[in-house]
């Protein structure tokens, strides 16, 4: 065997939950060393979109929100999902434009990650947005959004601090950050 070949042997599995978002599946396993164990999988029904927003001063839109499974209000990105066999980049469109009452000109991927891999297989897309276009925002009926303008420099330094704490926009930030400190343009 590789180290590319799976290691684990599925011996059964049986689906303990569903609802429109996620799907949790526990699995008994044999596991890499030989052992008898039990796996659990969130399967999530949607792809992660974040929409890192870039104006032509520098300066980026933050979502501030309150987090139902944290317990906690948090600042973030635009974020939201893209339903399985939908466009991912026109997921990210509609997102913004709930959120932030934003639309923009130029798109650009950012990245792409995986959040927790160790119990999920949830896949987040990180887009970059400029040339924008300000609209009136259009929330969903489950969020209540502030929608804060800042300068990315300031975003960056949210991040450094611990008050930005969300992995899509962590990552978001903490990669635009590396590029323009190497001298790449972010668009």
């Amino acid at each position: 065997m590789t180290v590319m070949e799976n290691p684990w042997k599925v011996l059964a599995k049986q689906e303990v939950y569903d609802n429109p978002w996620i799907n949790v599946t526990a699995y008994d396993v044999i596991n890499p060393s030989g052992g008898k164990g039990i796996y659990g999988k969130v399967h999530f029904k949607n792809v992660a979109i974040g929409i890192l927003v870039v104006d032509e001063h520098q300066h980026t839109c933050l979502i501030g929100q309150y987090r139902f499974a944290i317990d906690v209000y948090t600042w973030e990105i635009p974020e939201g999902g893209c339903p399985e066999g939908s466009d991912p980049l026109e997921s990210a469109k509609r997102e913004l434009l709930e959120e932030a009452g934003l639309e923009a000109r130029q798109w650009k991927e950012l990245l792409r990650m995986h959040l927790s891999n160790s119990v999920s297989d949830e896949l987040a897309i990180v887009y970059l947005a400029s040339g924008l276009i300000q609209s009136t925002p259009q929330p969903e009926e489950t969020e209540q959004l502030t929608i804060k303008k800042l300068p990315l420099q300031e975003a960056f330094g949210m991040v450094e601090q611990g008050r930005i704490t969300d992995a899509i926009s962590v990552a978001a930030l903490q990669k635009a950050a590396l590029m323009l400190e190497r001298g790449i343009p972010l668009f």
